[in-house]
């Protein structure tokens, strides 16, 4: 396997992951109440997740028409009335589900790396 090939492998196993990442973020961001969409966009920034706009909205739009997210209209100070997003009651139940997936990934993914350091501290000896 040449360099160049792992490379965009990895890329493309990462964008992958990335995008069911991101999905759950939201909803983490989301379940806290009304969220306006730049909001979303820069607590996701502040986690180093890379968002650009054109990923987020087409996101937004897909959850709200799945019934996941519900958005409210709110006057704003400046400029016209803005869309805030909340979870659904669908989508507050579907994020206690992926609370408990994430957890169970992430301590099988856990177990297996330990497994692993193990298993290569055994071969140096």
């Amino acid at each position: 396997m040449n360099e160049s090939f792992s490379s965009d492998y990895a890329r493309q196993l990462m964008t992958q992951m990335r995008k069911g990442i991101l999905v759950y973020c939201v909803l983490l961001i989301c379940s806290k109440g009304d969220v306006y969409s730049t909001d979303i966009i820069k607590r996701l920034r502040e986690a180093k997740l890379i968002v650009v706009e054109g990923t987020i909205y087409p996101l937004l739009s897909r959850l709200q028409k799945d019934g996941v997210l519900v958005h409210v209209w709110k006057e704003s100070v400046k400029g016209p009335p803005r869309k805030y997003y909340h979870l659904s009651e669908d989508g507050k139940a579907i994020l206690e589900e992926l609370k408990v997936s994430s957890g169970q990934m992430q301590s099988a993914i856990d177990a297996i790396e330990k497994e692993q350091s193990w298993t290569k501290s055994i071969k140096s000896i």
